[in-house]
């Protein structure tokens, strides 16, 4: 194998496909990332046997063939190369040798045939989505997928497909403290498809490609398998074996309380306030509705107190409620608008956020005692 390529086409390349690479591995190939010179160019690919990501570069290939090599390593070289230069990469008696300029690097290969992949079978649903729509699900979304591994369920985007007079496609994730979700209209090609969860890593790497694209987005999955095709990647995931929950039964629809609020004034304050909670019992920050402002305050035991009061649209009678201040800020990062609607109801009962009425995305944050 023999071949010749841009050193900021093969470095943004394995940028990609480094990051699937797990650090710690029992299986020594699954350190490395296969590299494959063809007449199309250089096709890389690099997987955990849960996730797979492919991405074909173009190469000037003397001679075709195929090794693999260690991802992290290949990655790490290439970045410390000169700007500009041209990297020749030849296998010959299982060592990778890596030419650009005067720098010259020999690394040890394993077997092309030894590298595992997952099987491109066809996938029974298929549609296509605008790239900025999936950065806008993703980025909607993910802060609320639990880390709990324990509750293998919520470790994931649910993805799923609702029926009705104006049919839609909707993500949800959840990790039992507040819940996310947004919708759209059903793609062409999605109805029908079964309900999926995407594994938190998918998801992560797949934002990670779509800062790269523009263009429209091929999604096809099966129970078991989701494929996305982003300009010259393929992302290949295994999904989530398992029931994600009747979310529906906690997004609250009798929340009589109006709170119209400015999102920077009240994210500023938040964070201004949270400044005194360094543990994680300190993570409350309590909210003191009253007419037409709300008073936020944080009460640490080994730091003192902290208040702060913030303008707001509130006519209803004055209660107080406290929030673990990061899953509020969260979820004011996600809001576009200048003014969020905040519906509650009392102190011990979830509060509904959104921008207005008719957004497409909603969020649900549990309150905390205070």
């Amino acid at each position: 194998m023999k071949a010749t390529v841009e050193r900021a086409t093969l470095l943004k390349c394995l940028a990609h496909i480094q990051s699937v690479v797990e650090r710690r591995n029992t299986i020594p190939i699954l350190s490395n990332v296969l590299i494959e010179a063809r007449d199309d160019g250089l096709r890389l690919m690099a997987t955990d046997l849960d996730l797979q990501v492919v991405e074909t570069i173009p190469a000037t290939v003397s001679q075709p063939g195929a090794t693999t090599v260690g991802a992290h390593t290949l990655f790490d070289i290439v970045r410390k190369l000169s700007e500009g230069s041209q990297v020749e990469l030849a296998v010959a008696a299982e060592k990778m040798t890596i030419v650009a300029g005067r720098a010259r690097f020999s690394l040890a290969t394993l077997k092309r045939d030894d590298f595992p992949v997952i099987a491109e079978t066809d996938l029974p649903t298929a549609f296509t989505v605008p790239a900025a729509t999936l950065r806008q699900i993703i980025d909607s979304t993910r802060f609320a997928i639990s880390t709990e591994e324990t509750r293998y369920y919520l470790n994931g985007i649910f993805l799923h497909v609702v029926d009705g007079a104006s049919p839609k496609l909707r993500a949800v994730a959840t990790d039992g403290h507040r819940l996310a979700r947004i919708e759209l209209d059903r793609p062409e090609g999605a109805e029908g498809m079964p309900d999926v969860i995407v594994p938190r890593k998918c998801v992560g790497e797949l934002r990670k490609l779509l800062d790269e694209v523009d263009a429209e987005v091929e999604v096809s999955l099966s129970a078991s398998k989701i494929r996305f095709k982003l300009g010259a990647a393929v992302l290949t995931s295994k999904l989530i074996d398992g029931t994600f929950p009747d979310y529906s039964r906690v997004i609250p629809t009798g929340n009589d309380k109006l709170l119209k609020i400015d999102v920077k004034s009240l994210a500023e304050g938040v964070d201004r306030v949270a400044a005194i909670a360094t543990t994680e019992k300190t993570r409350a920050v309590k909210i003191a509705l009253g007419r037409d402002k709300v008073t936020l305050s944080v009460t640490s035991p080994e730091n003192g107190t902290a208040a702060e009061e913030v303008p707001a649209d509130y006519t209803s009678p004055e209660f107080e409620v406290g929030f673990n201040y990061r899953y509020l800020l969260d979820i004011l990062g996600q809001v576009g608008t200048e003014l969020v609607d905040i519906h509650l109801n009392d102190a011990a009962a979830p509060t509904l956020i959104r921008e207005k009425d008719d957004s497409p995305a909603l969020y649900v944050l549990m309150p905390m005692r205070v």
